[in-house]
């Protein structure tokens, strides 16, 4: 299968092509259009809808491809279909030559971007902004969800954008398909941040990443690599807590948490709590019950994404720091900032 958009289409426009117009066509016209395909078609359309229903019939396969006619450069339905379901991707181009001065970072899941959005607005004097500025086209879209979080700097107009991924996998399946996509439809983003858990050691979460970028062409930088004009910039999440009451297995923004918390002073206040659980339960508690029990000793009645972002815009500057240098990420996140020729208080 072979799908064609983009605005120089007509050099595919020949008797073997399917040329399918966008307009006037209800759902059910579109089901069945795409019910009727062998796979061995060559379809051009601008439809979103329509790519959406061919990218999940024929997401398997390498020879099953979305060619953007404006570059003549190709991406697999697979990849198409994750950029859609996990991105919003509008897949049908028209931003090339864009550069955006920007960073865009993913991360683990929503947790993760209220924590790390909740320290670039406290950090870097970032604010959360309704539009996406021209050069982020690209993604446009997808900020019209609660759950993506865009954030902007007044003084130079630098952008950040904080994205969910579904976990350390969705982290790096994110940050292969927006390169491929890069490529494809021929736009730049400054930097792209990975936010995942170390879960075995750092050289193991590093090895993901370069494991990654293996099939790009890609150098080492003194902040994790780069790709074409692109900074890729690792921050790898493992600060390891010790406390009687707590069952600490596994590296997560949790312990990013329980470390602030810690420090605020939030942490003893709840002690008393935390070992009459232990002793009730047979056990210790888990970094995320230790969360929810946080949570409500706070006050605050909302979900524990937004305890994370406001626990955070309201912790010490001086402690939030600390925990952030002690876990060895600020550099990348100074970096991902636009902050890079600061001093490192």
């Amino acid at each position: 299968m072979r799908l064609v958009t983009g605005d120089r289409f007509e050099r595919f426009a020949d008797e073997n092509v399917i040329l399918f117009p966008e307009y006037r066509r209800n759902r059910d016209e579109l089901i069945d259009f795409v019910d009727s395909l062998r796979g061995d078609e060559t379809v051009v359309t601008a439809s979103l809808e329509l790519i959406d229903l061919i990218a999940w019939k024929f997401r398997r396969g390498e020879e099953n491809v979305l060619i953007y006619s404006d570059t003549g450069k190709a991406l697999t339905l697979k990849e198409v279909y994750e950029l859609r379901k996990y991105l919003d991707f509008d897949i049908r181009g028209g931003f090339s030559g864009e550069e955006a001065k920007t960073s865009v970072l993913f991360v683990e899941g929503k947790t993760d971007a209220k924590f790390f959005k909740a320290v670039f607005k406290k950090l870097f004097e970032f604010k959360e902004s309704r539009e996406a500025p021209y050069s982020l086209r690209f993604i446009e879209r997808v900020f019209e969800r609660d759950n993506f979080d865009l954030l902007k700097r007044e003084e130079d107009d630098y952008y950040i954008a904080v994205l969910p991924s579904e976990g350390n996998s969705g982290v790096i399946r994110n940050l292969g398909n927006i390169l491929r996509a890069m490529d494809t439809f021929n736009f730049r983003v400054g930097k792209l941040g990975v936010a995942i858990d170390i879960d075995e050691d750092r050289e193991s979460a590093l090895a993901s990443i370069a494991g990654k970028l293996s099939s790009f062409r890609h150098e080492k930088t003194k902040f994790g690599y780069r790709v074409g004009g692109t900074e890729v910039v690792p921050l790898i999440i493992g600060l390891p807590f010790e406390d009687e009451t707590i069952e600490w297995k596994k590296p997560t923004v949790e312990d990013l948490m329980l470390h602030l918390i810690a420090r605020e002073g939030l942490l003893e206040r709840i002690k008393p709590g935390l070992r009459a659980l232990n002793e009730s339960l047979g056990r210790k508690l888990k970094p995320k019950e230790v969360m929810y029990l946080a949570l409500s000793a706070y006050g605050h009645w909302g979900n524990l994404e937004g305890f994370y972002e406001l626990f955070v815009m309201r912790s010490r500057f001086r402690n939030l720091k600390a925990v952030l240098r002690e876990a060895g990420l600020m550099e990348g996140l100074f970096y991902l900032a636009g902050r890079e020729g600061e001093r490192r208080r």
